[in-house]
C-alpha cells in the first residue's frame, strides 16, 4: 500500500515538473518571437501551435502511435466547450505576452489561481483547504501591490491577462470533467479541441489582417527567427498535453499553481530578458510578496495525500480515475 501511493505521488511530482518545464519555455519563446523579433500577429502564432497540434496528432494517429475517436457529432457534443476555451487561453495569454513585460505577465497571472479555486468549488464540488484560500489570497494581494506600481501600465495588456486568466482556469477546470467522457482520452481532447478551431482561427486572421501582415513579416529568412517560430508551434501541443497530464494525476487547482510557480523563474528572468520591464520599489516587493505565496501554497499542496478511490462520488475524482485508465496522463499544462 505505501508503495503504490509512493508510486502515485512520483508520477504527480513528474508530471507537475513536465508542466512547469514546458510552460516556461513556452513563454520564453513566445516573448523572444513576438517581443525581442518584434513578429507582428500573436494571433497567427496562436494558429501556428493550432496547426502543429492537429499534424502532429492525427500523424500519431495515422502511424498507430496513438488512438482516438473518429469524428462525429457525439465527439463534438463530448469535447464542447473546450474548444472555445481552449482559442481563448490561446489568443489572450498570446496577447499579453507581447504587451507586457515577463515579470508582470507572470504576476498577474496569480489571478488564473484564484479564478480557479472559485470554478473548482461551482462546477467540481471541491473547497480548497483554508490554508490553501491563504496562500492563494497572498498571491493576488502582491499582484495587486505589483500591478498598483507598474510604471510600464498597458490597459490593454491587463485586460488580456486577466481573460487569460478566467480562460485558464475555465480550461482546468472542464478538463477535469471532460476526461471523464466515454472513450474520448487525452488525444481525443487534445486533437479536437485544435481541429475544431483551427477554421475560427484562420478566418480570424484573414478578417483583422493579421495572416498579411504576418506573411510580410522580413525575417522569414532568418534562420534562428524561423527555428524559434518552429519552436513555439510545437511547444504550443506540448504544452496543451503536459496541462491535460498534470491535471490527471493532480488537480486543475493544482495545475494552476504549477503554472504560476514556473513563472517563479520566468519573472526574474523576464527582467533581463525582452526589455521592456521598468523597475520600481513596491511593484518589486509586490512581486516577492506573491512569490512567497506562490512557494506556500506548492508546500501544502504536495504534502498532502491524494484523494483515495473510495471517497464520495464527484465529478473530480470521476474525472480522475478515468483519466488514468484511458490515457495514462492529465495535462500537467496550459
Amino acid at each position: 500500500m505505501m508503495e503504490v501511493e509512493r508510486i502515485s505521488v512520483v508520477k504527480r511530482i513528474l508530471a507537475a515538473l513536465f508542466y512547469g518545464l514546458s510552460s516556461m519555455l513556452i513563454v520564453i519563446v513566445n516573448k523572444l518571437v513576438l517581443t525581442s523579433y518584434g513578429f507582428p500577429s500573436f494571433q497567427v502564432l496562436g494558429l501556428g501551435q493550432i496547426v502543429a497540434s492537429v499534424v502532429v496528432l492525427y500523424a500519431a494517429k495515422f502511424t498507430r502511435i496513438i488512438t482516438y475517436p473518429d469524428m462525429s457529432m457525439d465527439t463534438v457534443r463530448k469535447v464542447w466547450p473546450l474548444p472555445l476555451i481552449y482559442i481563448g487561453n490561446l489568443i489572450f495569454g498570446l496577447g499579453g505576452t507581447q504587451r507586457l513585460s515577463l515579470p508582470m505577465f507572470t504576476v498577474l497571472r496569480r489571478f488564473s489561481i484564484l479564478f480557479t479555486m472559485i470554478g473548482e468549488y461551482y462546477v467540481l464540488k471541491v473547497k480548497a483547504s483554508t490554508f490553501v484560500q491563504v496562500t492563494v489570497y497572498l498571491m493576488i494581494l502582491g499582484a495587486i501591490i505589483a500591478a498598483g506600481s507598474d510604471l510600464a501600465f498597458d490597459p490593454t495588456g491587463y485586460v488580456f491577462i486577466l481573460m487569460n486568466d478566467l480562460f485558464t482556469a475555465a480550461n482546468g477546470v472542464y478538463t477535469k470533467q471532460k476526461l471523464g467522457a466515454k472513450n474520448l482520452g487525452k488525444y481525443g481532447l487534445l486533437f479536437y479541441n485544435s481541429l475544431i478551431m483551427f477554421l475560427p482561427s484562420l478566418f480570424l486572421t484573414l478578417y483583422t489582417g493579421e495572416l498579411l501582415k504576418a506573411i510580410m513579416f522580413p525575417h522569414w529568412t532568418d534562420p534562428v527567427f524561423l527555428l524559434q517560430f518552429l519552436l513555439s508551434c510545437v511547444m504550443g501541443f506540448v504544452l496543451n498535453y503536459s496541462i491535460i497530464l498534470c491535471t490527471a494525476y493532480n488537480s486543475p487547482l493544482t495545475t494552476t499553481i504549477v503554472g504560476v510557480l514556473k513563472n517563479l523563474i520566468v519573472t526574474y528572468l523576464g527582467m533581463f530578458l525582452g526589455g521592456d520591464y521598468i523597475f520600481s520599489t513596491t511593484n518589486f516587493i509586490g512581486i516577492n510578496i506573491s512569490v512567497a505565496g506562490s512557494i506556500m501554497y506548492t508546500y501544502v499542496t504536495f504534502s498532502q495525500r491524494p484523494p483515495p478511490p473510495s471517497a464520495p462520488a464527484t465529478p473530480a475524482p470521476a474525472a480522475e480515475k478515468s483519466s488514468e485508465s484511458s490515457r495514462g496522463d492529465k495535462l500537467v499544462h496550459l
